[in-house]
């Protein structure tokens, strides 16, 4: 049996191990693929097996690769396989849910931090010696913000949403929670299922952690930053395209939003002409809130236990 992975370098840069995969077949792992469907169909062969992260898998290629019978993505997020034509074709999908729900709602928090204290900007001041040179025995570039009591609005309330509540009261925060369908038995004392313009009107901090549907496609858009608070402070940790990012863009630049932090955008790698990258107050980081080694740890064992449980005749984590 030929099992490919087609690129596993986001996954494992070296600090992880594919050899579970061995006693299965003979093992190919590119670290990347480029995306084009005629070098996907090239790596991927005469394979039965394939794993993919991001790169795409539609369904021109699926027809061309005649012999795949499983395809593991590894993510939760499956939207780069066209499932309806591998169900047509007879190939099971996997996915890996809630590998990384602690560490995307511990970065969540951690970009929170980071618009309060501004705490890399200051170390670089220091090391560049400002503080050397102060006539203080302090200072401090940006304003900087205490938690306790602010509100904050956490749009989608799944698993990493709800992990993300917990760590926010933790800090003193008033939670307001947004979800397509409504979670009264989650709610207490601190923790408010709300509508979204509610959530809007309320929120000193929004975070984002719903999935990008129709629905969803840039619902951080000018019509709605409106409807928020003058100076609110947004993250999103969920997917670039919840997001319009000129329209943002323009609200740091004006004020209405005081800072933004996020670790998606809406084309990844980042391009050039991005609007976020030359906005004020913007934060950025290069979609790793979910590469603790620990969350990939999780991660590879769940997608190599679901390709087990594909081959046992009991598939399980299936999306098709």
């Amino acid at each position: 049996m030929k099992i490919v992975v087609l690129d596993g370098y986001t996954l494992n840069p070296g600090d992880l191990s594919w050899e579970p995969l061995s006693p299965f077949g003979e093992v190919s792992v590119y670290d990347r693929t480029v995306y084009n469907n005629v070098a996907i169909i090239d790596n991927i062969g005469t394979a039965e097996i394939v794993f993919t992260n991001k790169t795409p898998l539609p369904k021109e290629v699926l027809i061309k690769c005649k012999h795949l019978k499983y395809i593991g993505v590894l993510a939760t997020g499956y939207n780069v396989v066209d499932v309806e034509a591998a169900s047509q074709l007879g190939i099971t999908v996997t996915n890996v849910p809630a590998y990384s729900t602690v560490s995307v709602a511990q970065f969540t928090m951690a970009l929170l931090l980071e618009m309060c204290h501004r705490v890399g900007d200051h170390n670089i001041a220091v090391k560049n010696g400002d503080w050397v040179q102060s006539p203080d025995f302090c200072f401090w570039n940006f304003p900087l913000i205490e938690l306790h009591g602010k509100t904050m609005g956490i749009i989608g309330f799944g698993r990493i949403g709800q992990e993300t509540a917990k760590l926010a009261q933790a800090f003193g925060l008033k939670v307001l929670f947004y979800n397509r369908t409504k979670k009264p038995e989650l709610e207490t004392e601190t923790c408010k299922g709300v509508t979204l313009d509610a959530l809007f009107a309320q929120s000193d901090i929004i975070s984002l952690h719903c999935p990008l549907f129709e629905s969803t496609q840039g619902i951080i858009n000018t019509g709605n930053i409106n409807k928020m608070k003058d100076g609110v402070m947004l993250i999103n940790t969920s997917r670039g395209g919840l997001v319009v990012e000129e329209d943002l863009a323009n609200a740091l630049h004006t004020g209405k939003v005081y800072c933004a932090a996020v670790d998606v955008v809406s084309k990844e790698p980042i391009t050039a002409d991005n609007p976020l990258l030359n906005a004020k107050n913007c934060i950025i980081t290069p979609h790793i809130a979910w590469a603790p080694i620990e969350a990939r740890q999780r991660l590879m064992h769940v997608a190599i236990e679901n390709f087990r449980d594909f081959m046992n005749g009991s598939p399980v984590n299936v999306v098709n």
